[in-house]
């Protein structure tokens, strides 16, 4: 079942050391993936969220043609072979479509399917006229493609910018030949279930446990925390992170003395988790600013990992390895306990499956997972 998937995401363009500004160039870099492969297996996690790989002039969100793979990591050989390489790992593969907009040397706006307004006041971005019949069309032919190539299902890109009725129009269409695929639209704020519902969306990012988890770790304002479990939906699948490729890195926010308890919390709550690549070895990275803002989050995949982040590692894997085993907890009720500044504590039931979680502060961060009487999991920071 798709929505018990644990998805490992990567921005593939910089992971493997494509030129993002500079002048591009044409390699099969996809197939570097393959060690990646074996490595998120061995993480525990059975799906591949990956960035955008289609043809386009820079960071991938300014999309060129869509029905191409991007020169720079390879060609329709090398999609084939991830596809291959995934499905004998038995790991889920799900695609970025940005379908809010694209580059505006994109052949689309010649012919007016993308119009004159810049998205959000980027210039070398031009808005899709979702309104165009011809645009529903193109969307749910490019959904189909490479859905019939293989793959599980597509992450939209800034799917709170759609209109609602063209995620209704498109996503029937494409349900009607797979209608077991996953539809997660990226969400920032708002109503999350009621976004979902008028667009007929399967999952969407659960940004408001993201700033909550981070911002009450920093604080110590577990309240915080709190209200956003209180607030937590259950009527959609939220996808909870406490990375991606947008923000800053967890590890850079919390220190590492909290990114257990960050992980802890990512992977005890109800919902669809996925691992920004590298948050599982404590990579650091800040924004900052201009075009090259997003670099240090969104750095080249090492030829050897350092042993620096081993420790982190082997806490993902164990609270990976307790998901997996309560794979009920997706579907679950949470509902939170006790709080002050530096405590929380948590229960997830579904059924008669039930587990608590305790989070503190002080004397050291730390964290206890624990059902029944029996301790499934422990961690403090010596």
């Amino acid at each position: 079942m798709l929505d018990r998937t644990i998805w490992w995401h990567v921005y593939p363009l910089a992971a493997l050391g494509a030129p993002i500004r500079e002048t591009p160039d044409t390699a099969h870099r996809l197939r570097a993936l393959e060690p990646w492969l074996d490595y998120l297996v061995e993480l525990g996690c059975n799906g591949l969220l990956l960035g955008p790989i289609f043809a386009s002039a820079t960071h991938g969100y300014d999309t060129l043609d869509h029905f191409r793979i991007d020169p720079r990591l390879g060609d329709d050989e090398d999609f084939d072979w991830l596809i291959d390489a995934c499905r004998q790992r038995g790991v889920n593969l799900m695609l970025d479509g940005v379908f809010n907009h694209v580059a505006r040397s994109h052949p689309w706006v010649a012919s007016g399917l993308a119009g004159d307004t810049d998205w959000e006041g980027h210039g070398e971005l031009a808005t899709l006229n979702h309104d165009d019949p011809r645009v529903q069309d193109a969307v749910a032919e490019i959904m189909l493609h490479w859905l019939r190539r293989g793959i599980a299902g597509w992450r939209l890109d800034v799917a709170y910018a759609v209109p609602p009725e063209f995620w209704r129009t498109v996503l029937a269409r494409v349900r009607e030949e797979f209608p077991d695929a996953m539809f997660l639209g990226e969400v920032i704020h708002g109503d999350y279930a009621e976004i979902a519902r008028a667009g007929t969306l399967d999952a969407v990012t659960q940004y408001e446990l993201w700033k909550a988890t981070w911002s009450s770790l920093v604080d110590a304002n577990f309240w915080e925390l709190a209200h956003a479990l209180e607030r937590h939906p259950t009527d959609v699948l939220p996808n909870t992170f406490v990375g991606n490729h947008d923000v800053d890195r967890v590890a850079s926010t919390v220190g590492p003395e909290k990114v257990v308890l960050a992980a802890a919390v990512l992977l005890t709550v109800p919902g669809m988790p996925s691992i920004y690549y590298g948050d599982e070895q404590g990579f650091t990275g800040v924004r900052g600013e201009g075009w090259s803002a997003d670099d240090s989050v969104r750095p080249v995949l090492p030829a050897e990992l350092s042993p620096l982040g081993a420790w982190i590692y082997d806490e993902y894997c164990e609270l990976i390895a307790l998901r997996r085993r309560q794979a009920w907890l997706t579907h679950s009720h949470l509902e939170v306990l006790h709080k002050t500044n530096e405590t929380i504590s948590y229960r997830c039931v579904s059924g008669e499956n039930s587990l608590q979680v305790d989070l503190w502060l002080d004397p050291a961060p730390g964290v206890r997972v624990h059902a029944g009487g029996e301790e499934l999991y422990s961690w403090m920071w010596k």
